[in-house]
């Protein structure tokens, strides 16, 4: 290769970045560049998952080792790596290579990924087998196994290798591949052991294991019947190597060749991968017991028919409880319906929502799901967005209005005009979330990871010790200890240990998806968790974002919508927000315009017009103090002689009030903003304007306080007394206010410094909050469902404006939290409880495989699952 002409194309993920070009080429992928001089060339190679120093630190150290080269230069903010090298000691595909070799892709020129569903890898140990599979492989840049989920997903290089290489290579790890599939959802039919879901949706009670396992059961039962109950009949049937085969020793001989089928296959894999997982312990344990029959004479044919049948029957409860999780996220997305309707050339088609295309028309009738994201072209109708935004109530559309795949249609006829494909709908993008955010290993995770490497090998060496050492330190005779030997080794696989936390993570994360809340990693849920400060935006989150008129103060004889219908002429024309909210609360009231001349607009003081053929003015206060106006008596508008309650006893009339030290006052100290109305030479009246506070933000801040948050701040660029008001009426602690963007970092940096090493989560729209977001701990979007940038930036996203939401994601990611807990330390202590009674004789085989084995693992799986029950106030 030409150095002189390094170009490097393609996607990569990891990291937020991660395939968003930052210069495209004519192919529309990144690219990099080598520059030859006399002596040398300098390479720069994308590099996006080299994110952090540690990264950069270990890609460096990898590229030093070749020969040639004379600088390194990685840039962690950009994900770029430059290197100076000798051309005639070293290429850039070496390189190239090197970094690879660190563990970091380089966008590679053919680079593809597939995603493949593996429902029989249900367990870390199974993960184990399959990437020990696929590292065999050339040609796979990388690998990413999901238990939870029963999928695998692989980028690979296409020069070098094919999907049905890499489903024979799952399949020789000894798990079923039933689907195949790209980024895009075309499916990898012609792969070789592709079959489609429905292999991996048979019942779990019924699968052919099942049947094996409960063949195998009968047998046992049997067996135990002749050993114990009818041992008058337990006759000799055949003799082995000198030891005699009792009935119930055949009996239980059947048990383990039909219930240890699968278990043996599976260690044969395990073994062939060099994998020192529960298949292979198990498979150890049980011809163990067989061996030992033989080498000592001494039957424990029972103990290996026990182990089979119970082990399957765990290997099943396994299974079961694994898919109650993977239901969570199936039912997202079977959410969106299959087909649409379409209109076409004068009538309606049904196609597949893949054949439709942004611009096409759907038709959607009553109770029916709304099949893509669109905008409704005619017709109106109440819309329930549960499943996208959480909302309990049904939301009324109408032209115009903005819908999304996966609602349901309650009463009305739509056509919608489609804006996004089907694999780029709002609900697609939470799936694709929620996989992602479910394959995000949290610090829980990496540490339990890390120990089980140590676990196993511990455990398998005290179980090598209690069965040389029981005979001399206890007495026992050698069955007896080889027995002790197998328990030890049934409770060396640490597969509840291991799934305690991410089946945690997967129950907590899809079930807030449900409920209207993307939570974008296992990480970012615990993190919630833990905070003790919660910091507010004011605008749009606190408060609606919207202006409204919230007072009219009628002046000098005139009534409320004669005010009203002055001010609208003055303001019709001004595009000032304050203007558009008397304009709009003027059309809600029905009050009409009038004939306006000679538009006049007075920045940073209000408007000025002729209105029918009378020069009118409208703005601040001060504006009118300047044009001489005497604002400390006018008389106000009352209502069958009801005198307002700025009534001042200076003027004889009982209707007069002190508009500058009284009602423009009090107004402004709710936060509201004053704009008076009158002509030349009188006062019409006062109208109030404010950004109203969300009618559940004092609930939700109250609430967050009894779960626990220690500090609630709001944060604001608005004036001393708008956040004032504001603060003293949602019951925040304390407020910051006239805050500059930059200002408001600051503000966050400092809240976490002074945080009880909780960490602080912000809240805010996820546009224009954006750095304060991405500095808190944990970053909040509100309103989410129709802003790809807040989707994109926060750490967690409000599909609904509801403010509501935030308590209930808390006091979930608090819960998510003690369940982990839970699970790490019940499922590492009783095992810890029964390895230590086993030299003892305190623990039979059977109890090892039922609780140190299935029982922990349902109970862990159980105990995420109550995660699901967990609904937002007033669901």
């Amino acid at each position: 290769m030409d150095p002189t002409d390094l170009v490097m194309t393609g996607s990569a993920r990891g990291g937020r970045d991660a395939g968003r070009p930052d210069s495209q080429d004519e192919g529309g992928g990144r690219e990099g560049r080598a520059s030859a001089g006399s002596d040398g060339a300098a390479a720069t190679f994308d590099v996006p998952e080299m994110d952090c120093p540690s990264c950069a630190g270990k890609v460096e150290q990898s590229v030093s080792k070749l020969d040639g080269i004379e600088d390194i230069d990685p840039r962690v903010a950009s994900g770029r790596l430059t290197v100076t090298y000798d051309t005639g000691a070293t290429t850039a595909d070496d390189i190239e290579d090197r970094i690879k070799k660190a563990g970091y892709r380089v966008e590679g020129r053919s680079e593809a990924t597939v995603s493949l569903s593996v429902p029989g890898m249900d367990c870390a140990s199974c993960a184990g087998k399959v990437e020990s599979a696929l590292d065999r492989v050339d040609g796979i840049e990388t690998h990413e196994t999901r238990p939870t989920t029963g999928s695998v997903s692989v980028a690979y290089d296409e020069r070098t290798v094919s999907p049905g290489d890499l489903v024979d290579a799952v399949e020789s790890a000894g798990y079923e591949v039933t689907d195949a599939a790209s980024p895009s959802g075309d499916t990898g039919g012609n792969s070789p052991g592709v079959s489609g879901e429905e292999g991996g949706r048979d019942s779990i009670w019924t699968s052919s294991r099942a049947v094996k396992t409960w063949v195998s059961g009968v047998f046992l039962a049997i067996g135990l019947a002749f050993e114990f109950f009818l041992p008058g009949s337990n006759a000799q049937v055949a003799s082995a190597l000198g030891t005699e085969l009792l009935l119930a020793d055949v009996l239980f001989l059947l048990a383990v060749a039909t219930g240890g089928q699968a278990i043996l296959r599976n260690g044969y894999y395990s073994a062939r991968n060099l994998n020192l997982d529960i298949d292979f312990l198990m498979s150890v344990a049980i011809v163990g017991a067989l061996l030992a029959s033989l080498a000592f004479g001494e039957a424990l044919y029972f103990e290996a028919a026990t182990l089979a049948f119970l082990f399957s029957v765990a290997e099943l409860l396994e299974r079961y409880s694994m898919d109650r999780a993977r239901n969570s996220l199936r039912e997202l997305m079977d959410l969106s319906p299959d087909e649409a309707t379409v209109k076409r050339e004068g009538g309606t088609e049904t196609v597949p929502v893949e054949a439709v295309e942004p611009g096409d028309v759907v038709v959607v009738r009553p109770g029916e799901k709304i099949p893509m994201d669109g905008a409704v072209e005619a017709g109106g109708s109440a819309v329930n967005q549960a499943p996208i935004t959480g909302e309990s109530v049904p939301v009324d559309k109408t032209v115009g209005d903005e819908v999304y795949a996966g609602s349901i249609n309650e009463d009305g006829y739509l056509e919608i005009r489609v804006t996004a494909a089907a694999s780029d709908n709002t609900l697609s993008r939470i799936v694709e979330m929620v996989e992602d955010a479910q394959s995000k290993k949290t610090e829980r995770e990496q540490f339990v990871e890390r120990f089980s490497a140590y676990y196993t090998p511990v455990v398998v060496a005290f179980a090598v010790v209690v069965t040389l050492g029981t005979p001399f330190v206890f007495g026992v005779g050698w069955p007896t200890a080889v027995v002790y030997g197998l328990t030890l080794l049934v409770l060396a696989c640490p597969c509840a240990f291991v799934i305690s936390t991410p089946v945690s993570v997967v129950s907590g994360i899809t079930s807030a998806a449900k409920n209207g809340v993307l939570i974008k990693g296992g990480s970012h849920l615990e993190a919630m968790g833990a905070v003790d400060v919660v910091a507010f935006d004011k605008t749009g989150t606190l408060t609606s974002g919207e202006l409204t008129v919230t007072d009219i103060v009628p002046l000098n004889g005139n009534s409320e919508a004669e005010v009203l219908r002055c001010a609208r002429g003055l303001e019709e024309r001004s595009e000032h927000p304050v203007g558009e909210a008397i304009v709009a609360a003027a059309n809600s009231a029905g009050v009409d315009g009038r004939t306006v001349d000679d538009f006049e607009s007075l920045t940073g003081k209000g408007v000025r017009a002729t209105l029918d053929g009378t020069p009118h003015v409208a703005g601040k206060p001060g504006l009118f103090e300047e044009l001489g106006f005497d604002l400390e008596h006018v008389h106000a508008t009352t209502d069958g002689g009801v005198v307002t309650q700025s009534a001042q006893e200076i003027c004889e009339r009982n209707d007069c009030v002190d508009l500058l030290h009284g009602t423009v006052p009090e107004l402004q100290s709710e936060g509201k903003t004053v704009i008076l109305v009158g002509t030349a030479d009188k006062l019409e009246g006062v109208i109030a304007v404010a950004d109203e506070v969300r009618p559940e933000a004092e609930r939700a801040v109250a609430r967050l306080k009894e779960l626990g948050v220690s500090r609630t701040v709001m944060l604001t660029g608005d004036n001393e007394r708008t956040a004032r008001a504001i603060a003293e009426q949602v019951g925040v602690d304390e407020y910051r206010a006239e805050l500059l963007p930059e200002e408001k970092v600051d503000s966050v940096r400092e809240l976490i410094d002074t945080s009880d090493d909780g960490g602080v989560a912000m809240i805010g729209d996820g546009i224009n909050d954006a750095p304060a977001l991405a500095t808190a701990t944990v970053g909040i979007a509100m309103g989410a469902a129709g802003t790809d940038t807040a989707l994109e930036t926060a750490d967690i996203a409000l599909m609904a404006d509801d403010l509501a939401k935030l308590p209930y994601l808390y006091e979930l990611a608090n819960n998510a939290n003690g369940v982990i807990r839970q699970n790490i330390w019940a499922s590492l202590g009783i095992k810890a409880l029964l390895a230590v009674a086993v030299p003892f004789g305190y623990v039979p085989i059977w109890l090892a495989v039922l609780a140190g084995d299935a029982g922990m693992t349902v109970g862990v799986t159980s105990n995420a699952m109550r995660l699901a029950r967990l609904r937002p106030d007033g669901e």
